[in-house]
């Protein structure tokens, strides 16, 4: 049977259109990042209504519900794009040392530019890193953060995975990502908007790519109990699903456990 090659076919306007699956898909989703990163703010911010804006801050109030009272001095903020989670991490804990990584050299400038510099300026680093392979050692961070990034990855276990090695125990993973509302009359509403509307914004800002391959994103994501057993084969002891704008987005939760013990 032929390969099927129609959805390979380029965006009309010419901006990058990731397919998942194919061998090109990661560098795929570097290009289309590379291409929105200027916008990627306010179009975010335009295309939900300014919901955004408060997704992450809830986020941080259910993480500070979830977590145990331990002092959080080293954060680590993966795909942090043009750092929005990062800064409010850095400002919601005063004491502590973020690091932003991304593996879109664009998004990094764009987060460098934005993130105030100077005395009594938050402390936060950014640098070049991808999910699958963190350039850090075992135990290096308190908390670990990701904002709508789960749905881009090429192996989500392998991430995770990743995340739960750099984190020492009981330290805790925040991963928020668009989901499936939870109710289905609510999710046709939704999709209508998601599927439709937010596709043709995007076409009118010539990336008519990027934002058709954004609900196409959303059916990789497991369902939030299925991300959640993820989650726990990745060694989190603990883990919690806190939904946000009738289950638009979900905040997912999870306590390190033990490290896994190496075989020599």
């Amino acid at each position: 049977m032929p390969e099927d090659t129609s959805r390979r076919r380029p965006a009309r306007d010419g901006s990058p259109r990731p397919e998942r699956g194919a061998p090109d898909f990661e560098r795929d989703v570097r290009r289309m990042f590379t291409h929105i990163a200027q916008r990627y703010e306010w179009f975010d911010h335009l295309a939900s209504v300014g919901s955004d804006l408060v997704w992450r801050p809830r986020a941080l109030w259910a993480l500070d519900r979830f977590r145990s009272a331990r002092p959080v001095e080293r954060i680590l903020d993966v795909g942090c794009g043009t750092g929005e989670l990062t800064r409010l991490a850095a400002r919601h804990y005063p004491g502590s040392r973020v690091v932003g990584v991304d593996f879109t050299a664009a998004m990094l400038r764009v987060a460098a530019r934005r993130t105030p510099r100077g005395p009594g300026s938050p402390r936060i680093g950014y640098g070049r890193g991808t999910a699958m392979r963190l350039p850090f050692a075992d135990g290096s961070f308190d908390l670990v953060t990701n904002a709508f990034l789960a749905r881009n990855l090429v192996d989500l276990d392998a991430a995770l995975t990743e995340m739960r090695r750099v984190l020492r125990a009981q330290g805790t993973l925040l991963v928020l990502e668009i989901t499936e509302p939870s109710s289905p009359t609510f999710g046709a509403v939704f999709h209508a908007y998601f599927d439709h509307v937010v596709p043709w914004l995007g076409a009118a800002v010539d990336s008519a790519g990027p934002y058709r391959y954004l609900p196409e994103s959303l059916r990789s994501l497991p369902p939030r109990p299925a991300f959640l057993a993820a989650l726990e084969r990745a060694g989190f002891a603990r883990t919690e699903a806190d939904t946000q704008s009738l289950g638009i987005v979900t905040t997912f939760l999870a306590e390190a456990g033990p490290p896994a013990a190496r075989s020599r």
